[in-house]
């Protein structure tokens, strides 16, 4: 179980809280999507979770662990696993190479292509690919999945996993999240718009200037979300594909 609680997160150049006072809990196999207008502080808030970013307050809480003072490499260790909104590259390292870091160890070709075809990428033609600007930025965010998806997680991070790629890209990586959810090893925390994902979780959380808005179970929400054509930025489709 992940557990936020009383977290705040104030940028140094903004007075105003970007994150405030926010508590939520994550139970073992449940799939947690949080949505909500731009600017209200989704990504910030699983920066905190990573320890990307430093909570000003509060505390975070795996598996009944005080991991709040841990730093990115070590909460990875303890089980955690991300996905950025807008991946790093890495200049001279291959997307095998890339892989095999992420899995904790060497990947034969055949893990290495099983793991990129799940995304969605002819997976063969990337293996010796390097993580740079000759990717685009649809293929980097793929990749990006596939790293996360290579070692099992106590809790998986995923900020707008559908941005950037195409629709049969996407129905790819609904099918992974749908195996992950089905199969209940790991915890998933989701930022996402789309109705497909919305759809999959057990609770969906609404984030509005920093503070919750709404949570409940996707019954309780999901309906809101897409009454009277949708609000939050929520779309029934992949419009940035």
């Amino acid at each position: 179980m992940l557990k936020a609680e009383h977290l705040s997160f104030s940028a140094k150049d903004e007075e105003r809280k970007i994150i405030d006072d926010i508590s939520f809990c994550v139970n073992p196999g449940e799939m947690l999507v949080i949505t909500g207008p731009n600017g209200s502080g989704k990504s910030t808030l699983m920066k905190l979770l990573m320890g990307i970013e430093k909570n000003d307050n509060g505390s975070i809480n795996l598996d009944g662990e005080d991991i709040t003072g841990l730093n990115i490499d070590e909460r990875a260790n303890a089980g955690m696993g991300y996905a950025f909104q807008q991946p790093p590259r890495f200049k001279g390292m291959t997307v095998r190479r890339l892989l095999s870091i992420a899995a904790g160890g060497g990947l034969s070709e055949n893990n290495c292509c099983d793991l990129l075809s799940g995304v969605g990428l002819c997976a063969r033609e990337y293996l010796n690919r390097q993580v740079d600007d000759t990717l685009s930025g649809g293929e980097m965010k793929r990749i990006e999945i596939a790293t996360v998806l290579a070692r099992p997680h106590k809790i998986c991070l995923f900020d707008e996993p559908e941005a950037g790629i195409d629709l049969w890209s996407f129905s790819m990586l609904v099918k992974q999240f749908e195996k992950i959810h089905r199969e209940k090893k790991e915890s998933i925390i989701v930022i996402s718009h789309q109705e497909k994902l919305i759809n999959m979780a057990d609770r969906i959380m609404l984030l509005k200037d920093g503070k919750i808005a709404g949570i409940g179970s996707r019954d309780e929400i999901a309906s809101e979300l897409f009454s009277n054509g949708g609000f939050f930025g929520c779309s029934k489709t992949n419009e940035e594909s």
